[in-house]
């Protein structure tokens, strides 16, 4: 009895499920886009879209279509992102069209050109800019004769110095001729290899060199004034300017750097022997080249010496 009971529901229980399956089968799947209210016009979006279920992309928005539709990044009517970006006007997009620009750059460019003039004047009322140049007309030659006539001054014989038209002419052409070339080179370099002489004594700093190259300046224009008041308080008159005198006193760097060197590579005897050596030769170069300047008037053969 039990048995054949048991073989009943099993059968009732496999009829049940085939019969809800043919049921599930006939049913029309839902796309969510019936309403389950015939009557109703619109669908219920309230709670968001049916799962499952992607809307279509709004026109003027990028998006996707899933469940067969297109897929992908999709633009979709409507004026492009980059068609709704702010207007530039022409002239704010190309200044140069602007007229305003051009006026403003032919002010600019007035403005500069006068501020040039005046500069310009105001340079030349207490420096010429064309005799500062006379004195840097170098070239390789001279500036190798010249280091020759200071380090031996005894070996030069003719000191006159030549002039053109009541002007001298440039150093280039002249190896008597002062210049400022060497001086400024020379003053450059001494401080340079102070720097080093610092440095092997374990005393260099930037301070202590910034002291050594103001102290070395400030010297070269107290001799620089010394001499143009002695000149003053004698009454001499000569053809010598400030920037000669300035060239004449910055040639005592050669010895001074030629000294530094010796000292560092043999020592202290070595260095005061130089020392002696180039100041000496200096006074003598000094003596021979402004005595012409000084003392009196000689005349020489295609050459005139001027002095007072």
């Amino acid at each position: 009895m039990y048995t054949k009971k048991t073989k009943q529901q099993t059968l009732d229980f496999q009829s049940s499920l085939n019969a809800a399956s043919k049921s599930a089968s006939k049913r029309k799947p839902y796309t969510g886009l019936e309403s389950e209210d015939p009557n109703q016009l619109f669908d219920d979006t309230s709670f968001g879209t049916p799962y499952g279920v992607s809307q279509p992309p709004q026109p003027g928005h990028w998006g996707s279509w899933g469940h067969g539709g297109p897929t992908g990044n999709v633009y979709v009517g409507g004026p492009r992102p980059s068609e709704q970006a702010f207007n530039v006007p022409a002239f704010l997009s190309d200044p140069m069209t602007n007229p305003m620009t051009n006026m403003a750059m032919a002010y600019g460019s007035t403005l500069a050109s006068q501020g040039k003039e005046a500069m310009e004047k105001n340079i030349d009322k207490y420096m010429s800019v064309n005799k500062l140049k006379y004195y840097f007309a170098v070239d390789t030659v001279y500036v190798g004769k010249k280091l020759g006539i200071l380090l031996f001054p005894f070996m030069h014989k003719d000191w006159e110095i030549c002039y053109e038209k009541d002007t001298s002419v440039a150093p280039r052409a002249d190896v008597n001729a002062p210049d400022l070339y060497i001086p400024c080179m020379a003053f450059i370099t001494y401080i340079l290899l102070s720097g080093i002489a610092l440095g092997m004594q374990n005393r260099f700093s930037p301070e202590v060199l910034g002291i050594q190259a103001s102290s070395a300046l400030i010297w070269l224009v107290i001799e620089t004034l010394a001499v143009l008041l002695s000149l003053y308080i004698v009454t001499v008159r000569t053809d010598l300017t400030t920037f000669d005198l300035v060239a004449y006193a910055g040639y005592k760097y050669v010895g001074m750097i030629l000294s530094i060197t010796t000292g560092l590579l043999f020592g202290s005897r070595a260095y005061y022997g130089m020392l002696a050596w180039c100041s000496f030769a200096l006074i003598w170069f000094l003596i021979r080249t402004l005595r012409l300047k000084i003392l009196a008037d000689v005349a020489a053969e295609g050459c005139m010496v001027h002095s007072g």
